[in-house]
């Protein structure tokens, strides 16, 4: 795999965080903090459940699909922040893609995603949260593998240092569904 850019040349930044104390800030506050940024339109912010996220390449390689996918026209969404959950999720449905990758009341931890110009430390006081390098990020578990739909055979045919591949593979179909989706329709 190609070595994954520098943190302070990318203009994706990701970062691991707790809630700050017990439950709070909730998932409806969370989810409403998420819209006031959509809505301000300064670039992504977006915020998972750190349990679904198998490391940097995972999201930098949903980043980079996505990206692909609107530069051809292809987007799914109007929201980009919650496009970025269906390549995260390597679903193409919005509901299930935020079952597996979205926050909920159990969340503890969590990756929270900025682009440029935005800035994360002032994003993580607006949400609410403390960072925690230890959060993110980390390498895939068989738990996180499950969460995202990677079954017990797909992940007993590669040993676990090939589990961010099945992850990435994902991703990459996602992608590749889209632009098979976007075809006209050839008739005989």
């Amino acid at each position: 795999m190609p070595p994954i850019p520098q943190a302070e040349k990318r203009t994706l930044q990701a970062v691991g965080a707790r809630r700050s104390g017990g439950s709070s800030p909730s998932r409806s506050e969370l989810v409403q903090t998420l819209r006031r940024f959509a809505a301000e339109g300064d670039g992504i912010v977006a915020l998972f459940d750190a349990r679904a996220i198998a490391g940097e390449r995972h999201l930098l390689s949903a980043w980079a699909h996505m990206g692909r996918t609107r530069a051809r026209g292809e987007s799914r969404l109007r929201d980009r922040g919650a496009e970025l959950a269906l390549y995260v999720a390597g679903d193409d449905q919005l509901p299930r893609a935020l079952a597996k990758v979205g926050v909920s009341d159990d969340s503890t931890e969590f990756v929270l995603l900025v682009e440029r110009p935005r800035e994360l430390e002032p994003v993580l006081r607006t949400f609410g949260l403390t960072r925690d390098d230890s959060v993110y990020p980390r390498p895939p578990t068989e738990s996180t593998l499950e969460r995202l739909g990677v079954s017990e055979p797909e992940r007993n045919a590669v040993p676990p240092s090939a589990w961010e591949g099945l992850v990435l593979e994902r991703v990459a179909l996602l992608e590749l569904s889209s632009a098979h989706a976007a075809e006209p329709t050839q008739k005989p």
